[in-house]
This record gives C-alpha cells, sequence and structure tokens, in this order.
C-alpha cells in the first residue's frame, strides 16, 4: 500500500496525528488516545502503518509475557508530495478532503466526549472567512501562514504543551471573474 492509499483513512490519519511531535507510544496508549475506535482496529491499522513504513519500532519490552513495541512515525514517510498532489484527480480530490473532514470531525466528537471538553476555555474555533485575494495575495498568504505553522509543528511534546489540530483549508469559492 502506497502512502496516499495509507494516509487516506481516517483511523490511520488519526494514529498519524497522535503520534506526531516524535513521540513514541505504544498501541494501547494510541487505543487510550482514540477511545472511541476498537482496540483491534487499531491494532490493525497500526500495523498497516507500520508494513507501510510510516511507523518503526522505537523500543519493544515483555508486558505479562507478550511483547509490546513502541513505535515513532516516521514523518517524512508521512507526507503527500506536491508532485503527487498535482497529479491527484478531481475524484481523488474529492476522496482525499471527504477523509480529512471524517477524520476532523472524528477527532471533534472525540475531544467534546472527552469529561474535561471546554470548547470557550479551550478557545477550540471553527470560523470560516470568506477573503478576496490576487494570485499574488493568495500565494504571500499561504507562505506566511506556513512559515507559521511549521514554526509550531517543531514543538516537541512537553507538560506544559497540548496536542492541539490546525486543519486550514483554503479554496475559491467562486470562478474568477
Amino acid at each position: 500500500m502506497d502512502t496516499v492509499d495509507l494516509l487516506l483513512h481516517p483511523v490511520r490519519l488519526r494514529v498519524v496525528h497522535a503520534m506526531s511531535g516524535g513521540r513514541a507510544l505504544t498501541t494501547a496508549q494510541l487505543c487510550e488516545l482514540l477511545p472511541d475506535v476498537s482496540k483491534a482496529t487499531v491494532y490493525r491499522h497500526v500495523g498497516l502503518l507500520a508494513e507501510g513504513g510510516l511507523l518503526e519500532v522505537d523500543g519493544e519490552q515483555r508486558v505479562r509475557g507478550a511483547v509490546e513495541r513502541r513505535y515513532r512515525l516516521r514523518r517524512e514517510r508521512a507526507v503527500i508530495d506536491a508532485e503527487t498532489a498535482a497529479s491527484t484527480s478531481r475524484e481523488d480530490h474529492r476522496r482525499v478532503f471527504a477523509v480529512a473532514m471524517a477524520t476532523l470531525l472524528a477527532e471533534f466528537n472525540a475531544y467534546l466526549d472527552r469529561d474535561d471538553a471546554d470548547p470557550a476555555a479551550d478557545l477550540v474555533g471553527y470560523r470560516q472567512h470568506a477573503i478576496w485575494l490576487s494570485p499574488e495575495e493568495r500565494a504571500e498568504m499561504i507562505g506566511e501562514l506556513r512559515d507559521v505553522i511549521v514554526s509550531r509543528m517543531r514543538n516537541e511534546p512537553s507538560p506544559d504543551r497540548t496536542r492541539h489540530l490546525l486543519s486550514p483549508i483554503l479554496f475559491p469559492a467562486e470562478s474568477p471573474s
């Protein structure tokens, strides 16, 4: 299975999100982070991600007679490159977007299902804004956003940091006049 196919599943994409920041997690720990997904499903998808080279074994230990593996995300493998994205058909774009939205909805529902969920205190945002941009302004804005986001993506987990999901979506809402 290639990287695109591996990433085009809501559970596998959620596992990739959970593994971000250089974390090394066991499948049992991933099950705790994805309480709305059955353990068998998490184990199956972790196996597929490992077989596909997106996860690597970071260590092993014996737990009650079984071998428990810690996995780490191979970040360089968990990316769809610009060439692949450019050659994607419209139908494939529909499929990718649907998976991204299903994943986002599942993550948001899992957040709201937590006892400590407080959207106001957590500054949860999901606004949409209509903005008018020339091609040059659009490219400049994307570059600025990319710089800000990439700089934060280098943050590693720590006791004072909480993992957040940020899902920027940009597309022309109408044809150019």
